[in-house]
């Protein structure tokens, strides 16, 4: 995954290093007017938007608390402390804007995947025509590799389409006349004809488009934890620092009550535990592209899962052979499939592993059905149960696949001689994620473009208990925000382009980013750069502890505020010892959020709560 940065986002990344670098060398050298340099690059922006937010939506929020921080430290003298202020907020800011650039970065790489120009058949005549030109009911032809224009029916054909780009099915889905083909997915093999029955924005893939567009948490804005108190802060300080100096005429103790009201600690609490949060996650391999979704994070009580490529690993695999002599009727099934590139003859000769193959004469595809060819004088059949009953061999007595498994029949000579069976099988790691999940009082729930037998079979194997099947990216988003309706906070994860609108639609977004696409990373929140899905509970866990540590540091600083306001008042702080106060609470926070780094969820953490239950009851009867 590369970061790409614009012209704009280059030079704010330039002038936070400048900024930095500067804050460094006036540190060791002790030298104060390099710390003006922070202050005029990095300030000078932030004075700016706290008063265009003040003049035009009278919003009091971080910036009028930095601001004032900045200003009374320069007041007092410490040119550094204000230097550090400013440069901290702007890498907070730079991140905050990168993060909303880039969510939609790849919805051109979804209007690219259809095609500008498609076949119409016209009187007989093969003529190309503009796919925006198309109306309901033109005839098209549509080559092998082609992507499909639009949705509509197969009038003559057969074929294999890849519709992993609306469903995430994990293999190609075999097609005949009157079955339904969708804008966006790939025909594979067959040449076939199709009549539109949709056209430009009633297609599917431009409706999955909309979804992506338009699909958001109803509650994607989160306030952060800071300007939750902003208002009432800066009232105070103002408030405090008026009627003291009235009171006494005493400029020095007005600037200390602003000094030691400065915002450093209040403001250090949520991006250093976020950071230090971040810094944890990502020796898990884990990518955090902002802090509100570890905030979100915290509060999810339900994590939807899609199954292909997430849950499972997204190819089929040979997880069974059935013969009476399977060695060499693997010998011959994977001979004859090594003419073909289907996904299934790939999977099969992944599986025998071996370059000791024979030579295959009149070999020959049959669409939707299989293969077959003759290997050393005899006549070699794979495929499915229509394609053997098609040349006369009888498969009466033969057991047929149970838990939605992929079943290849294999004949010679007209005789059935075995099976092969294969599926798109869990991760190792699949069973003790949910596992720790349901520890962790997280529902699971499997969504999946599959059919009921596949998706069923692997919600049992997973004893996830809620599980829906065939979904359309619609189904899943409406899922989620059926969800959200009835009040749960509900985390998606999947892999495909068609789990971006669910993982924009979600509180939190989860991809996997090693075989992801790069559509749906850039529409999640939290990235898995290594597809390693045992790593969700610590996720959780690190954004709950994050929270628990931001809530007592956020507490803390308004304590010592209070506290050291109320000093300065009386007059027992002086200016130089104001700020020396917030600085100690800024070192304070800090240290506490620094904790998070190395932060491991524990066996309690994630432990079944009835479990935990009967052993502390029975602790106590012992």
């Amino acid at each position: 995954m590369n970061l790409k940065f614009d012209k704009q986002e280059q030079t704010d990344l330039m002038v936070i290093f400048i900024s930095a670098i500067s804050l460094i060398a006036s540190f060791i050298l002790s030298i104060d007017y390099l710390s003006w340099i922070p202050i005029l690059l990095c300030g000078i922006p932030i004075f700016k938007e706290c008063i265009e937010g003040l003049i035009r939506e009278f919003d009091i929020k971080a910036d009028v608390l930095v601001s004032i921080g900045i200003i009374a430290s320069i007041i007092i003298g410490e040119v550094f402390a204000a230097g550090e202020i400013a440069t901290i907020m702007a890498i907070g800011g730079f991140l905050e804007e990168y993060t909303i650039s880039k969510t939609h970065g790849r919805i051109e790489e979804l209007v690219n995947m259809v095609p500008q120009v498609a076949t119409r058949i016209n009187d007989g005549m093969e003529e190309r025509i503009y796919v925006e030109h198309l109306k309901v009911g033109d005839i098209l032809k549509i080559l092998p590799g082609e992507t499909i224009p639009t949705d509509g029916i197969i009038i003559n054909g057969e074929t294999s389409i890849n519709q992993s780009t609306l469903t995430g099915e994990s293999l190609p889905v075999d097609k005949k006349a009157n079955d339904e083909v969708y804008s966006g997915t790939i025909n594979l093999y067959g040449s076939f004809t199709m009549k539109t029955t949709k056209v430009s924005e009633d297609s599917s893939l431009q409706k999955l488009i909309r979804l992506v567009e338009s699909s958001k948490p109803e509650n994607a804005k989160i306030v952060r934890t800071a300007d939750k108190w902003a208002t009432m802060i800066v009232v105070i300080a103002f408030a405090a620092s008026i009627l003291t100096y009235l009171y006494t005429f005493e400029i020095i103790r007005s600037v200390t009550i602003l000094i030691v009201f400065c915002p450093c600690a209040l403001i250090l609490a949520t991006p250093t535990a976020i950071m230090a949060a971040i810094g944890n996650l990502t020796k898990h391999g884990i990518l955090i592209k902002d802090g509100e979704s570890i905030e979100e994070l915290a509060h999810v009580d339900e994590l939807v899962f899609d199954k292909t490529g997430t849950l499972t690993k997204g190819m089929p695999e040979v997880v069974n052979v059935v013969s009476d002599n399977p060695q060499e009727m693997m010998y011959l099934l994977a001979s004859l499939e090594s003419k073909s590139e289907h996904p299934i003859s790939k999977s099969i000769k992944r599986y025998y592993n071996n370059t000791d193959l024979a030579e295959v004469d009149n070999f020959k595809m049959h669409m939707g059905k299989g293969v077959s060819g003759n290997i050393e004088g005899s006549r070699i059949i794979a495929g499915n149960k229509k394609l053997l009953e098609s040349e006369g061999i009888s498969l009466k007595s033969i057991k047929e696949a149970q838990n939605g498994e992929i079943q290849i029949y294999v004949a010679k000579d007209d005789e059935y001689i075995g099976s092969v069976y294969l599926a798109d099988t869990l991760r190792e790691t699949s069973k003790k994620t949910i596992r720790r999940l349901k520890g962790l009082r997280i529902k699971t729930t499997l969504l999946t473009g599959d059919n009921e037998k596949t998706a069923t079979h692997i919600a049992n194997e997973l004893k996830v208990r809620n599980v829906k099947f065939n979904c359309l990216p619609e189904d899943k988003t409406d899922y989620i925000q059926k969800e959200q309706i009835l009040g749960h906070k509900v985390a998606m994860i999947g892999d495909g382009i068609n789990d971006a609108p669910s993982l924009k639609k979600a509180n939190v977004g989860i991809a996997m980013g090693d075989i992801g696409s790069d559509i749906s990373v850039d529409a999640a929140n939290i990235t898995l750069i290594n597809d390693n899905i045992e790593d969700i509970p610590q996720l959780i866990a690190v954004a709950r502890r994050t929270i628990k540590v931001i809530s007592i540091g956020i507490g803390f600083a308004l304590g010592l505020n209070i506290i050291a306001m109320a000093l300065a008042i009386l007059g027992l702080l002086t200016p130089i010892e104001g700020a020396l106060i917030h600085n100690i609470g800024s070192v304070v926070v800090i240290i506490y959020s620094y904790t998070l780094v190395n932060y491991k969820i524990s066996r309690k953490d994630c432990r079944n709560p009835i479990t935990a239950v009967n052993k502390n009851i029975n602790k106590a009867i012992t």
